[in-house]
């Protein structure tokens, strides 16, 4: 083979490997637009509903040219149906073609690596080259709902051996454990070892790694190891810039990523009028009030929120939380997803929008898809 074929090759390959992570910008829109799924469950609908939603929802974005796909562990929560996010991932990839599936994400102390390794190894072998293994160090649940996923009362041991965790989860992916290694002889299947054994020809490619954060710490962590980073805009937007900030400063070159690629979750709700709107956003303000009061329970419909009588404790924490909801007719939402990447400078955007009937959810997406010009399939 020629030197300069051998070159073009690489060449090829590196943008193979780069586009697994960076996206394209389509439209108008200020950067590459991204989905983040919980697989809401509204009153007066199922499951079933939810998911079917989900998969309605996940052809339609790749249809109109959003990157990736991703679904949220959330756990003992009624309203979100996304408990077992590598299950969902699998049918959603029966059922797309193009765009990325992913984590958004796995809560790793939940779960032993090797766990997560095979069932990522499995999503790979489904989908090549379209899986992201994004992955928290939160539990995603309260802390009785932890104890009893995590089978232990320590439950401080799980985030403080992240780290570690982590470099379990990478070594059982990439079945790289060192001579001497207790687990040397332990590989994680479907995995590179099948590639490796005699007469094997799988790739040896997987899932690329993503951190996920609301704070400072995974920020760091990104940045050190040379990560994508994704930050939880949609529940911590006071800190948003700051971490990112933090990963871009920490940032170090690696194999994965030659410089920071970071994502930011954003609540978004576009509906045909402002009014339609706000009504729906004070379903989402309601069900957060159930929440953080400990009773979680089906997203509730405008008319629940409208008949709720608020404390003013209540109306004060909804008018906090949905502030930070861009949400409006299509043109006020593009205004302020236009106005956050300005003052984040984000290099993709990954919208998540929560309502009690799917049919509103994916309306959102398509008014936003057609206010950017998105291409129709």
């Amino acid at each position: 083979m020629a030197a300069d074929e051998t070159a073009s090759d690489a060449t090829a390959s590196d943008a193979t490997e780069a586009d697994e992570i960076r996206g394209s910008v389509r439209g108008t829109a200020p950067a590459p637009l991204s989905v983040l799924d919980l697989v809401t469950v509204g009153s007066g609908s199922t499951a079933a509903d939810a998911l079917r939603t989900s998969v309605e929802l996940a052809r339609f974005t790749e249809s109109r040219g959003f990157h990736r796909y991703w679904v949220a562990e959330h756990h003992s929560m009624p309203g979100v149906a996304s408990s077992s996010p590598a299950v969902i991932l699998a049918h959603l990839a029966a059922h797309t073609d193009r765009i990325r599936l992913g984590s958004g994400g796995v809560m790793l102390p939940n779960h032993a690596p090797l766990v997560i390794a095979e069932q990522f190894g499995t999503l790979e072998a489904l989908a090549p080259h379209r899986v992201d293994l994004g992955l928290g160090r939160a539990p995603g649940t309260d802390g009785a709902t932890a104890a009893a996923l995590r089978r232990t009362a320590t439950l401080h041991e799980g985030a403080d051996d992240f780290p570690e965790q982590l470099a379990e989860l990478t070594r059982f992916l990439d079945d790289d454990f060192p001579d001497g290694h207790r687990y040397r002889r332990i590989h994680a299947i479907p995995g590179p070892i099948q590639g490796s054994s005699p007469g094997g020809v799988q790739s040896a490619h997987r899932p690329p790694i993503w951190l996920l954060g609301s704070s400072g710490f995974s920020a760091r962590l990104a940045g050190l190891l040379g990560l994508p980073f994704a930050f939880a805009h949609h529940f911590s937007a006071q800190n948003t810039v700051p971490a990112l900030d933090l990963y871009r400063e920490s940032f170090r070159p690696s194999e994965t990523l030659a410089e920071p690629y970071a994502l930011i979750g954003v609540s978004v709700l576009a509906a045909d009028d402002e009014r339609e709107a706000r009504r729906q956003i004070l379903a989402t303000g309601l069900n957060m009030v159930r929440l953080r009061g400990g009773r979680p329970g089906l997203f509730p419909s405008p008319e629940e929120a409208e008949a709720h009588e608020f404390s003013p404790l209540e109306r004060e924490f909804v008018d906090s939380w949905t502030t930070n909801i861009i949400h409006g007719t299509a043109d006020e939402v593009r205004t302020g997803l236009d106005d956050l990447h300005k003052r984040t400078g984000a290099d993709e955007l990954m919208l998540t929008s929560h309502a009690h009937r799917g049919e509103l959810r994916l309306r959102s997406y398509e008014l936003v898809a057609d206010a950017y010009g998105l291409p129709t399939a």
